[in-house]
């Protein structure tokens, strides 16, 4: 199974200045995408599929310097959020959901997280550093061991500027032994918790 484990990173400017500009260049490819295959769908009938859209990229980067400056990997996972957007939306339709939802363009600075779909592979860990291609090293807080086999690396940064990475990792499942003993927990307000056997839990006030 898939577990993520996140930790907060802390950038220089150098870093950070890079990172904004590989999101912005993300937001210009998720743009271009949606606006490709909205205008194959509204005006030929017809449903761009990732490939296609993928095939694209090449084409941008010729056009557009600036997305050399993201790993090639990151760019492609950028289409094939697009592509999701669309499969959830048509998906929705399918199983009768009120309309809506239909892909939104990204405005300026809305574009937060970029995705390396294959870790050690633009994006790997160093001890507490974060080694990632075209930007260097940052540091990260590991506050727990990271357990499994990491398989992709996230970067996101939230809306007051924090930096943070996600770690999906794969790892073994370890079920609880078997128990006969059965217990319910009701979470409540005037005490934390209170147990099907009458056993109360205080709530830790302030």
């Amino acid at each position: 199974m898939r577990k993520a484990y996140k930790y907060r990173i802390y950038l220089t400017n150098g870093p950070r200045r890079i990172l904004d500009q590989q999101l912005e260049a993300c937001r210009w490819v998720y743009n271009e995408t949606l606006a490709y295959r909205k205008h194959a769908y509204e005006e030929a009938q017809r449903t761009a599929n990732w490939y296609e859209t993928k095939r694209l990229l090449p084409i941008w980067k010729a056009a557009r310097p600036a997305l050399k400056l993201v790993h090639s990997q990151v760019v492609q996972n950028v289409t094939e959020r697009v592509d999701r957007a669309f499969k959830a939306y048509f998906r929705r339709g399918r199983a009768g959901a009120e309309a809506g939802g239909f892909p939104r363009f990204k405005g300026f600075g809305r574009y937060d997280s970029i995705t390396y779909p294959q870790y050690g592979n633009g994006a790997r860990l160093a001890g507490d550093r974060l080694i990632r291609s075209k930007v260097g090293a940052v540091h990260v807080v590991l506050h727990r061991p990271i357990e499994g086999t990491p398989k992709t690396v996230t970067r996101t940064r939230t809306r007051t500027g924090k930096g943070y990475v996600c770690f999906s990792c794969e790892t073994e499942p370890h079920p609880l032994p078997p128990t006969e003993h059965i217990i319910g927990v009701d979470v409540g307000l005037a005490s934390f918790a209170t147990l099907s056997h009458g056993e109360q839990i205080e709530n830790p006030r302030f």
